[in-house]
């Protein structure tokens, strides 16, 4: 268990040092058109109304990464965007807050994860909010609380958005 947290705390860290690194290579070698679009989304609140859709800008937090607070069938958690998950991933006592509550027969999905493998339940969530972008209808997995740090907001709802990026050392999203 020792070796696990050992490597996440690694992973961690390193993932901050490469969104550094990307986010200053991405500074200069944009052209001075790219930078004033860049600047002018860095520079939105943090969920604003555009023509067409809803754009929520994310500011990474203090370890680099992109922490949103989500609504899932009408109850609030909070979520860590991340674009390397295919679902969002749930913690098994959040799911339980929401009224999700896996049989141990449920647990039939295996997960590859950095630290192997792992036995997850399947879940369908009805809606799915986050700064006013509903998506209706989203894949999820439940995990054991011990397999997961922290709640992933995954690509079964990412991939469902007009778009997503990372920009100006900030994560936005449109729908």
């Amino acid at each position: 268990m020792r070796q696990i947290m050992l490597f996440a705390a690694v992973l961690l860290v390193l993932g901050g040092v490469v969104a550094k690194i990307a986010d200053k290579n991405m500074l200069q070698a944009s052209s001075p058109a790219m930078s004033a679009k860049s600047a002018t989304v860095g520079a939105a609140p943090a969920a604003q109304t555009a023509a067409n859709g809803r754009t929520m800008t994310v500011p990474r937090d203090a370890r680099g990464h992109f922490q949103v607070e989500a609504s899932i069938n009408g109850r609030r958690l909070d979520f860590m965007i991340d674009t390397g998950a295919s679902v969002i991933a749930m913690r098994e006592s959040d799911a339980a807050r929401l009224g999700i509550h896996p049989s141990p027969s449920d647990y039939t999905a295996t997960v590859s994860t950095a630290n192997g493998s792992i036995k997850a339940a399947r879940a369908q969530f009805n809606s799915v909010d986050v700064g006013g972008i509903r998506i209706f209808d989203v894949a999820g997995l439940v995990l054991p609380d011990e397999a997961l740090r922290e709640n992933l907001l995954g690509l079964s709802f990412l991939s469902r958005l007009r778009r997503f990026e990372y920009a100006n050392g900030k994560m936005v999203l449109e729908q």
